[in-house]
């Protein structure tokens, strides 16, 4: 099993650009998948000075209808026309981060490699994808600001078009894009469809704020924190979850809190 961050918005690989956005690239005993493709085109030149033959690729997992994580799809379909595309069909509505439009490309969703979900797949005995997440416990609170606009009307975004990924083999892999519905809740979903915690998460918090937390703030994050550290899974995070939120949460988890950079690589051998 290996994993490869294609994209993520910190620096690591010398080879590599980095942007705000998120993909990985992951090789399972049956499979070679993407989770996510990054912002734009950058992913796929990262995936060749990498040596990730995108060409291999058998499908793309798209954890939610925002552009950081679809706006690489294009490009890839340059590279790979054949790979099934996995998205919830709430992806394709219209989201934005107050008037700036963050949602994808309508035009990903005309692409005739597409499967458009409405809920949970079991994809095979390895690969599943879950969704209906609707905890709301330390529910982010920088979700406030995003909306989704329906005929016109604007509505607080509630995530129904957050997916998220499962790798059942030696290890149990759970991963996410942003955890937009709270990496907790996404948690309590994981463990009443599987039961017991996942081996390793992989998954931005949305924690990620340019201002100083409020003190209410700081301790959503904490309280996370001792929550997460209770499991005995290892926590890769990054993207949006932001340094800051990382060296709180590392107070708590120490080596259970692992930061991603582009270019990283987790591996580990099977049986």
């Amino acid at each position: 099993m290996k994993i490869i961050v294609l994209m993520e918005d910190t620096g690591g690989h010398p080879q590599c650009v980095y942007e705000h956005g998120l993909s990985l690239y992951m090789e399972t005993a049956k499979h070679k998948l993407l989770m996510d493709a990054g912002a734009s085109a950058r992913t796929m030149e990262n995936a060749r000075r990498l040596g990730v033959d995108i060409a291999g690729v058998d499908m793309l997992v798209l954890s939610h209808g925002h552009y950081d994580h679809a706006g690489g799809i294009p490009a890839f379909c340059q590279w790979n026309s054949s790979a099934r595309i996995y998205m919830q069909r709430t992806a394709l509505m219209d989201y934005y981060h107050g008037e700036r439009y963050i949602g994808i490309d309508k035009g990903i969703g005309a692409l005739p490699n597409i499967e458009m979900l409405d809920g949970d797949m079991e994809v095979d005995e390895e690969i599943s994808i879950f969704s209906g997440i609707r905890g709301r416990k330390f529910w982010p609170q920088s979700n406030i600001g995003l909306s989704c606009r329906v005929d016109g009307e604007e509505r607080q975004d509630g995530f129904a078009h957050e997916q998220c990924l499962v790798v059942k083999g030696e290890k149990k892999i759970l991963v996410s894009g942003c955890a937009h519905n709270g990496i907790l809740n996404i948690l309590d979903r994981y463990e009443a469809l599987y039961g017991g915690s996942p081996d390793i998460v992989i998954s931005g918090f949305h924690m990620m704020k340019k201002s100083d937390y409020t003190e209410q703030e700081s301790d959503v994050i904490y309280q996370t924190a001792l929550e997460l550290v209770k499991r005995d899974t290892v926590f890769y995070t990054g993207h949006c979850t932001g340094q800051k939120a990382i060296d709180i949460m590392r107070s708590v988890m120490k080596d259970k809190i692992v930061p991603l950079h582009c270019g990283m690589e987790i591996e580990w051998k099977t049986r």
